[in-house]
């Protein structure tokens, strides 16, 4: 407590600033490992099959076993690669998601800290200008590579991600009409008066979740790794560590778009009974609020896994269709239905 005393308000900024931030992201780095392993066993389940259960009770220990594998694997750089493209891609890939969550307010506050790293008045337009960077990992790697699997599974991402990003971000405007603020605290708290957007903005909300699943290339929109046909795509040249950041770049990915779809629509860190819609008066309330927000984040996250196991795989054309000929036109009519309607109330 000295020593805070005895700090510059700036410096006290920019303290708990970077305590947040590797609050935030100790925490997704392990929602991802276990996101990987409950992937792992409700495809076990689905196929009839037991998945991970030798590493500790239920098979839990299996996520640090294959980090520590990837670790030690050889990391090859085959020599046909362009170099420092195909080293630069990885990490590319990995920023985005994380740096995403500076953004989201995931509890009220805990003492007279704002649980959000930087609470920003344009917080939504930071959200997508920061995402939109994921696309240029993918495309490096598949250009890197320098073989024809890779490459297409790198153009078939760029044209997938650009194309689903114009629905998702015309999907938010009616949310930031009803609201009337691009700060995500704010979204949070008009939430906290009214009833969730889910509820006032149902279209909004599926172009939202169908856009998400096509941006972090999950099924049925992971036509930029295709297995089947592309061998697994842009990252099939990549070992070692350098895919391990492809594979968390993907999960964190998820994690970040379904903190997105919990601040948006579900009302955050907020429940609308036992007091839980009214910022924290103690430091029990605060973190009530952050376990309120993690457990709606990972029931979306689950919905996410539970997708890629029961939806078959679009074709490319099919894909593209849906982005530019339903869901954008779809994502228009909202936004002028959604003014019509506040225009009529005022």
């Amino acid at each position: 407590m000295n020593l805070l005393a005895s700090m510059t308000p700036t410096g006290q900024f920019l303290l708990f600033g970077l305590l947040k931030a590797v609050c935030v992201v100790a925490v997704v780095l392990a929602i991802v490992a276990y996101a990987v392993y409950v992937e792992r066993k409700l495809c076990a389940a689905v196929q009839d099959r037991l998945g991970p259960n030798r590493l500790g009770p239920f098979g839990l220990l299996q996520p640090l076993a294959d980090v520590v594998k990837a670790f030690f694997k050889e990391d090859l750089t085959p020599g046909h690669v362009r170099k420092a493209y195909f080293w630069l891609a990885p990490a590319i890939v990995m920023l985005p998601g994380l740096l995403a969550l500076a953004v989201i307010p995931f509890g009220s506050t805990l003492g007279y800290e704002k649980m959000v790293i930087a609470d920003l008045n344009v917080g939504v337009l930071y959200t997508f200008g920061i995402v939109s960077m994921g696309v240029y990992g993918v495309v490096l790697a598949g250009y890197a590579a320098n073989s024809k699997y890779p490459f297409i599974g790198g153009v078939r991402s760029g044209a997938q991600m650009l194309s689903y990003e114009v629905a998702m971000g015309l999907s938010v405007v009616p949310l930031f009409l009803i609201v009337g603020d691009l700060n995500l605290s704010h979204v949070i708290n008009y939430q906290a008066g009214h009833v969730w957007l889910v509820a006032q903005a149902p279209l909004s909300f599926l172009i939202f979740l169908v856009a998400a699943f096509a941006e972090t290339n999950r099924l049925p929109f992971d036509l930029p790794e295709a297995e089947q046909e592309l061998a697994g795509g842009y990252n099939v040249e990549y070992s070692s560590i350098k895919f391990l950041l492809f594979f968390l770049g993907e999960y964190a990915s998820m994690v970040a778009a379904a903190a997105m779809m919990v601040t948006l629509f579900f009302g955050g860190w907020t429940l609308p009974f036992g007091g839980l819609d009214q910022p924290a008066g103690s430091l029990w309330a605060g973190l009530v609020h952050v376990g309120v927000f993690l457990a709606k984040m990972l029931a979306v996250v689950l919905l996410f896994i539970w997708v890629r196991w029961m939806w078959p795989r679009f074709r490319h054309d099919q894909l593209m269709a849906l982005g530019w000929k339903r869901l954008v036109p779809l994502a228009l009519a909202n936004i002028v239905a959604t003014a019509a309607v506040l225009w009529l109330r005022s």
